[in-house]
């Protein structure tokens, strides 16, 4: 599978390789993102769905600079569903040409409005949630998308955007208007 990737979850923690001998544990660590809200002025997770994505420090990742993952497409595995988590392992980045068959999406209350996690109609079919943090009127969703899809929040329809065919210059945008 084939993922675009168009925005990042709050949340970034880190594994390294258990073996203090090896010279290479830290450059093969593996990195997770999540959802995460504001508590008390730090980042939590406030988790209501568990799951995240893996990067590992091989494969197109750099944990210096995760934004350059920004619009560029990855070789992933399905998502599955794994200690009550919902998982998605990102492989290796994809050749420039590649099309993606979903996106990554982060979904935050502040700037698309609150979603009814769980409500008839707020994802299209194909969907998958993967994260959902909430506390205090905040809330935070990390999505695959299909090339198609969409979600729905109290502020209307958002679809996914995306410039002929190449992931850099995709978004989510309201049904009728440009958001991002």
């Amino acid at each position: 599978m084939f993922v675009g990737i168009t925005g990042l979850g709050s949340v970034w923690r880190r594994r390294f390789g258990t073996n203090v001998d090896d010279p290479e544990r830290f450059r093969r660590a593996a990195y997770f993102n999540t959802t995460g809200v504001i508590v008390n002025g730090r980042i939590s997770r406030r988790r209501k769905i568990a799951g995240h994505v893996r990067f590992n420090g091989v494969g197109g990742f750099n944990p210096y600079y995760p934004s350059r993952i920004i619009g560029r497409v990855f070789e992933c595995d399905d998502p599955c569903v794994s200690n009550g988590q919902n998982k998605v392992f990102v492989r290796r980045l994809a050749a420039k040409a590649t099309a993606p068959d979903c996106f990554l999406v982060v979904v935050r209350s502040a700037e698309f409005g609150r979603m009814e996690i769980g409500a008839p109609g707020y994802k299209s079919e194909g969907s998958f949630l993967l994260s959902f943090s909430e506390w205090r009127g905040q809330q935070e969703t990390m999505f695959l998308l299909p090339t198609s899809g969409w979600l729905h929040t109290r502020l209307g329809r958002l679809l996914i955007v995306w410039n002929n065919g190449h992931p850099a210059g995709c978004g989510l945008r309201f049904a009728g208007s440009m958001i991002r």
